[in-house]
């Protein structure tokens, strides 16, 4: 016998798992922004020093994001000089993060054509895909060229969200980064839910309102009267969907949380 959810069933009996969600994020930005470091940082919590620039792969990882399981896969791209071919992530991501370096003004200006990218493509979509605007290396303050407060009005003019991380550094910051991206899709699943009626209503014919009925009235028993009385009878519709997220107790086998599975990394040196 083995146990599911506390309840103990034949071992024969195991119903097929469904797929977890998914989520698919993009990682944009200019060459030296720090992606693959971010990439990397947020699925092995390590930083990585040197790797192929050129080099463009997917990733996945299973995630706890709200106590909600998730199948988040980040595609790492490698742009040359800025947006290029965007057809092949533009389609593929529900939800996109731009990445320039803090240290660096070039950077930050290619994010803004990215970011036209981005709002170019949305405007011809049923939904908007999320982004996430992110100040990388936030480890060299000390030769910052790119204010908070550019950031900020940049992410404002293009409606999305701004952070500013180090790959190098804070892991639970990027992760945060990255589980807030699973979020804002999320949320916009919620917003895109139909709204449908919660009650209808069944009229049937009525019989005579209050007719009475009497009793005989057999040695000492009172007369006793009774109303029959018209009715509307209601149908309860299923509530209006929330979308909100239920948290299912798992089998002390599959609590223990999953590590991230990576798939190759070439050119990576790893630290």
């Amino acid at each position: 016998m083995s146990s599911m959810f506390g309840k103990p069933r034949a071992s024969g009996e195991r119903p097929p798992q469904s797929p977890l969600p998914e989520c698919n994020v993009a990682i944009l930005g200019c060459r030296g922004a720090g992606k693959s470091a971010l990439t990397v940082k947020f699925l092995t919590k390590r930083f990585i020093s040197e790797y192929d620039p050129n080099l463009e792969d997917t990733y996945s990882s299973e995630e706890l994001v709200d106590q909600q399981p998730v199948l988040l896969k980040v595609m790492d791209t490698a742009d040359q000089d800025g947006p290029g071919n965007c057809e092949r992530y533009l389609c593929w991501a529900s939800a996109f993060l731009v990445v320039y370096s803090i240290d660096d003004r070039k950077s930050f200006e290619g994010c803004q054509r990215y970011l036209e990218v981005l709002a170019l493509h949305g405007r011809g979509c049923q939904h908007r895909c999320p982004v996430l605007l992110l100040g990388n290396k936030l480890d060299m303050e000390q030769y910052r060229q790119v204010p908070s407060a550019e950031g900020m009005s940049l992410a404002s003019r293009f409606g999305c969200l701004f952070h500013e991380v180090s790959a190098c550094q804070d892991f639970a910051r990027v992760q945060h980064v990255f589980h807030e991206a699973v979020r804002e899709v999320r949320r916009q699943a919620e917003w895109n839910l139909p709204v449908r009626p919660l009650f209808i209503s069944e009229e049937r014919p009525c019989p005579p309102v209050a007719t009475p009925v009497a009793l005989p009235t057999h040695h000492s028993l009172a007369t006793c009267t009774f109303n029959t009385l018209s009715t509307v009878n209601y149908k309860e519709m299923p509530s209006v969907a929330q979308a909100k997220l239920v948290t299912v107790k798992s089998s002390r086998a599959q609590s223990k949380r999953k590590a991230p599975t990576l798939t190759l990394l070439k050119g990576f040196k790893i630290f």
